[in-house]
């Protein structure tokens, strides 16, 4: 079958006789064409980084953020079309909000996902509209501990079915990452945008299925990553934004936040000096071999 539209990519809802749907395809396509951004899932927390490309000199530093707080205990970043981005991130805090209306609780991070990637597959389905040109990453905390939720009237049972277990940690940390198709999954490290095969390489070297990453470390990781991811577009300046959720007894208390600037900077200090030990490496591997011939 052919893989160009051939005139099934002129309206949304409809299959190319090889079942594909070209316009979800060209959204992804405005995704690649985004700057980098990636999310790591840590043993106590969760890190959300992205490389903010500098368009303009006339550009104010640290305004125009792509990382959004969600929720208390959510954050979201997307890459491609940013204006997508933002009415996604509205979306999302709706659904947050209509959750705690409901229920009188943070909603959790999987629900959270669903919700979000339901809203985005419906734009899959109708002509009279276009796919979301953004692939987001949510990120948060699920409290680790049963507690009463607001507003609540009477104490219901202590423990067992429909109460509260003794001693029960639940929750912990979650990263989803939601496609424009609609499709969303959950990730221990998961990256978007220009520099995604670079950056997933790289993630997948940290064996983050094992759970021993810090959110120290998350955080030098992440930035080390996204300079890595950047290479290919060294010859554009760019801002690093960062931000975290730890878990309650972490530095965050189970809050979303901007990571502070003096460890955000002593993070990127450690990217340059991971990118400078590489170039030596391959100085050196690169001498070695012109002295063999």
């Amino acid at each position: 079958m052919t893989s160009i539209g051939t005139g099934y990519d002129l309206t949304n809802s409809t299959f190319s006789p090889d079942g594909r749907n070209f316009q979800v395809e060209y959204a992804s396509k405005a995704v690649e064409n985004g700057g980098t951004a990636i999310g790591i899932r840590c043993k106590n927390g969760v890190v959300l980084a992205v490389e903010k490309i500098t368009t303009s000199k006339l550009l104010k530093p640290g305004a125009n953020k792509r990382i959004a707080s969600v929720d208390r205990n959510f954050g979201m970043i997307y890459s491609g079309l940013i204006p997508d981005g933002r009415h996604l991130v509205s979306r999302a805090r709706d659904e947050a909000s209509s959750w705690r209306t409901s229920y009188k609780s943070p909603i959790p991070c999987s629900s959270l996902a669903f919700r979000v990637g339901s809203y985005v597959q419906a734009y899959t389905l109708y002509s009279s509209v276009r796919p979301f040109g953004v692939t987001a990453i949510l990120a948060g905390w699920d409290s680790e501990n049963a507690s009463p939720v607001d507003g609540q009237v009477g104490s219901g049972p202590k423990e067992g079915g429909g109460g509260k277990s003794k001693d029960a940690r639940l929750g912990g940390p979650g990263l989803y990452m939601i496609e424009p198709s609609g499709l969303y999954w959950g990730y221990y490290g998961a990256a978007i945008g220009k520099g995604r095969q670079a950056a997933k390489a790289e993630l997948e070297k940290l064996d983050l299925a094992s759970g021993n990453l810090s959110l120290e470390q998350g955080v030098k990781e992440a930035a080390r990553i996204i300079y890595v991811a950047h290479e290919d577009s060294k010859d554009k300046e760019f801002e690093l934004e960062m931000s975290w959720v730890s878990s309650f007894d972490g530095p965050t208390k189970g809050r979303h936040q901007e990571v502070p600037q003096d460890i955000l900077d002593e993070a990127e200090k450690f990217a340059k000096r991971a990118m400078e030990g590489d170039d030596d490496e391959e100085t050196a591997t690169g001498g070695g071999e012109t002295m063999e011939e």
